[in-house]
């Protein structure tokens, strides 16, 4: 069992190295009248919601993303990592998307429609559906962006169980490069025994040579009388992560 979680950590890691590479090595990133681009993060925890994929921070991850935008505002592609929980068969969410941005006319508010599933192959009873709505307003150098992100299908493969993310994520970039952002939400769940739960980040990042840095503090509400989290609550416990990413 061990050579076959650190296979597929090697595995993981050469291929979202391999798609970045591709992305960067097609001629001009061109594609279809849009722009191939890619992402590589390592970071110390993958945290989502305040809740922990990797069961309380037990090991790091890898991460990658590749997608093709277009000017029009359309956009497509796939995210992966590695996730370590309770069940054994979720090592690995592989997530295609596919949205449309943009603005509202000339009013300088934006928006960002998204179709985002989460994958898990070897276990995929756990497969589920959400649609990412945001609307956003630039002031200066602060920005300001709501969400409402409900699942489409059962959220994370449980029947009856849908939900529905309510947050707000503000930001600001200073002179020198540095920019703080934040998040502060609520994930809605309902169904028979389910039960939401509010989460909140806040963390500075930075570029230095072609490397964006990343320190954030991440928290939830989650505590031992939850109804779907009380026997396993130190997967929301209060944790900072580390990441470094590299984009192509």
């Amino acid at each position: 069992m061990m050579i076959m979680k650190i296979r597929t950590k090697f595995l993981l890691t050469g291929a979202l190295l391999s798609l970045a590479a591709s992305s960067h090595a097609a001629e001009d990133n061109q594609l279809f009248g849009g722009t191939i681009n890619g992402n590589v993060n390592f970071a110390s925890d993958y945290v989502f919601r305040g809740e922990s994929e990797t069961l309380d921070g037990d090991i790091p991850v890898v991460q990658g993303k590749l997608s093709w935008d277009h000017n029009q505002g359309w956009y497509a592609g796939v995210f992966s990592s590695n996730i370590k929980f309770a069940d054994p068969n979720l090592e690995i969410v592989t997530a295609p998307f596919i949205g449309k941005a943009g603005e509202f006319g000339d009013s300088g508010f934006t928006y960002d429609v998204m179709l985002f599933s989460y994958l898990y192959p070897g276990a995929s009873y756990s497969n589920y559906t959400e649609l990412w709505l945001k609307v956003g307003k630039q002031f200066g150098r602060a920005n300001l962006q709501l969400e409402i992100t409900p699942t489409v299908d059962d959220w994370f493969g449980v029947d009856g169980w849908h939900g529905v993310n309510y947050a707000l994520h503000p930001s600001y970039s200073f002179d020198n490069g540095v920019k703080i952002s934040a998040s502060v939400g609520y994930q809605d769940l309902t169904g028979d025994g389910a039960e939401g739960w509010g989460h909140w980040n806040i963390g500075l990042s930075k570029a230095y040579y072609g490397l964006n840095f990343d320190l954030r503090y991440h928290a939830s509400t989650v505590d031992s009388d939850h109804k779907v989290y009380g026997t396993q609550t130190e997967i929301f416990d209060d944790r900072v992560v580390i990441g470094i990413s590299k984009s192509f």
